[in-house]
């Protein structure tokens, strides 16, 4: 029966629902040596999403459009992955339970939390420009949680891929992050997600399916514990929330110890040890298995699994009510910027939305920090608003354009670096920036970053483009990627990530170019990108912000113009 278990690939749910339950071969009972958790990283666009529509599609999910995992309606209109996402899969006699995960640098706290639930990590590169800025961010917070990685070179089957050289690079960047044995001996794979394959070496491409990756985090990962873990309390560490309308809060995280099943006793602990409410009783377990939903009556430890019953939030610990020692959790980046969020007191306020009140938009924010950890609210100098921070221009944008689809009406100020005090010092995020371009345009990127304090650390051709590197200020790159686009008609491809903190002096920085966009009556307006957010509150912000900027921003917001009054936005 093992043997029969071990040659399976899984085509049909029922088949799969018994694999799960005999997973210990002849026993029939569950066992964590039997299943794995992992996460699949990489930089924006480099193919995680379609490798998940792949693995969905071999294990036996009808996949019927592209990036099935991309669900919210934003990661639909961008094509871009906002939110950490898990399912179940079944694969010969185990159970892999795999996270896809956003690309883009602002998401970056998406990839920080989901770590402490994952047993190791798929790390995804570009065949062709090997790894980003992103890479090497998510590399480092994957290495220094001590997860294994599986390094797979993807859209191998593209003409002029470097796949050699790529392959150097990605050791290099594992030597920089890291002098650990077990952790540099990561098999190396290559791989074209839009064809469907997986090969364990370059001579093998292309291949036929995705089965070598399967087989390969089955033999690398280490599995989700040992059975001792059952005979331990329950507990569980918060890693996502959500609300039903019936079901009320409902928690997501690994099931670290243990066993719980509906109708059990639970309590909620806070991170360092404090019991939040008082104990309550599971109402609903269940797991995502493919893209369905699948009610259960217990689970066990290693596995992911979604819970209902109690108020916690993320990074708390549910468990047993005998737990007092919550599970450990993984630190998050801090912000590097900040926008003030107040209601619209414009003389068009009430036009469009019908949430108008500081008390709404503080309740709406406040419920917003509870799920997304990488935002925190601080109290502004106007009692009437908030100070959102965050990880960067999209991340806030988001926010700001998902509140309007809500019926909010609220004003934003530009955005504002986030400074922090070392030693007496003041310092500001510094960014790397990584500027892919034709090779005779390098000279208006380097003349636009030496403008805004920018270094050259690195100077390359990539092919038949360019690649430069640099380090600059976050306060002199407001404006610089629409500036960029605009001189180069598209031509660039842009990415930064927060690097560090360093001494800026503000007072280089007054040559940026400056205006102000002015409408004078309601209408529609085009850009680069439909443009979002109801304007009409921008009479409370002064009129001298880079111009620049301004239309970065609203490139990065969506959606129609309407009732505009004044708008103005510029950047010191």
């Amino acid at each position: 029966m093992l043997t029969a278990l071990r040659g399976l690939k899984c085509s049909s749910l029922a088949t799969l629902r018994h694999v799960r339950r005999s997973m210990s071969g002849l026993t029939g009972k569950y066992d964590p040596k039997f299943t794995r958790s992992c996460a699949i990283i990489a930089h924006v666009d480099h193919g995680k999403t379609t490798m998940m529509d792949k693995l969905l599609a071999y294990c036996g999910t009808n996949v019927t459009s592209e990036r099935a995992m991309d669900s919210n309606e934003h990661e639909k209109e961008r094509g871009i992955t906002i939110m950490s996402k898990y399912t179940r899969l079944y694969f010969k006699n185990h159970t892999l339970n795999i996270v896809d995960t956003p690309g883009h640098a602002d998401f970056g706290g998406e990839v920080e939390r989901i770590l402490s639930m994952v047993d190791g990590v798929i790390l995804l590169v570009d065949a062709s420009e090997g790894p980003m800025s992103q890479t090497k961010f998510v590399l480092s917070k994957a290495i220094a949680a001590n997860k294994k990685a599986i390094v797979v070179l993807n859209k191998i089957d593209r003409d002029g891929h470097r796949a050699e050289e790529v392959e150097g690079e990605i050791f290099d960047l594992f030597c920089a992050l890291t002098s650990k044995d077990e952790l540099l001996e990561y098999p190396l794979m290559y791989a074209s997600a839009r064809q469907g394959y997986v090969v364990p070496k370059l001579e093998n491409v292309p291949g036929t399916n995705v089965e070598p990756l399967l087989d390969m985090i089955i033999k690398h990962f280490p599995p989700a514990g040992e059975k001792s873990l059952l005979e331990k309390p329950f507990s569980l560490s918060v890693n996502t929330i959500q609300t039903d309308n019936h079901l009320g809060r409902i928690v997501t995280g690994k099931v670290e110890t243990g066993t719980v099943a509906v109708g059990d006793k639970i309590k909620v602990l806070s991170r360092d040890g404090k019991q939040l409410f008082g104990e309550t009783k599971v109402t609903k377990l269940f797991y995502l298995e493919g893209l369905a939903r699948v009610d259960v009556e217990k689970a066990y430890a290693g596995e992911i699994i979604s819970l209902a019953g109690c108020d916690g939030g993320v990074a708390d610990t549910i468990c047993n009510p005998s737990v007092d020692v919550p599970v450990p959790t993984i630190p998050i980046s801090p912000p590097v910027i900040s926008m003030t969020f107040g209601p619209n007191d414009s003389p068009l306020s009430g036009k469009e939305g019908n949430k108008l009140t500081s008390s709404m938009i503080k309740e709406r924010l406040q419920k917003e920090i509870e799920n997304n950890v990488t935002l925190t609210l601080t109290p502004s100098n106007d009692p009437e608003a908030v100070d959102v921070q965050g990880r960067g221009e999209l991340q806030i944008g988001i926010l700001v354009e998902t509140m309007r689809r809500e019926g909010f009406e609220l004003t934003v100020s530009p955005p504002r670096v986030l400074a922090i005090t070392e030693d007496g010092v003041t310092k500001e995020p510094v960014e790397e920036v990584v500027v892919d371009i034709d090779p005779e345009l390098t000279g208006i990127v380097i003349e636009s970053m030496s403008n805004r304090k920018g270094n050259m650390t690195e100077f390359k051709d990539i092919g038949n483009r360019s690649r430069l590197v640099f380090q600059a200020p976050s306060r002199g790159l407001m404006g610089f990627r629409y500036e960029i686009i605009s001189a180069t008609r598209g031509n660039a491809t842009i990415n930064s990530i927060f690097s560090h903190y360093d001494i800026v002096k503000k007072n280089e920085f007054g040559n940026l170019r400056k205006g102000k966009l002015v409408s004078m009556e309601t209408g529609k307006t085009t850009g680069n990108h439909t443009l979002t957010h109801s304007l009409t509150h921008s009479l409370t912000h002064s009129l001298t912000h880079s111009l620049t900027h301004s239309l970065t921003q609203l490139t990065q917001l969506t959606h129609s113009l309407t009732h505009t009054y004044i708008i103005n936005s510029f950047f010191n």
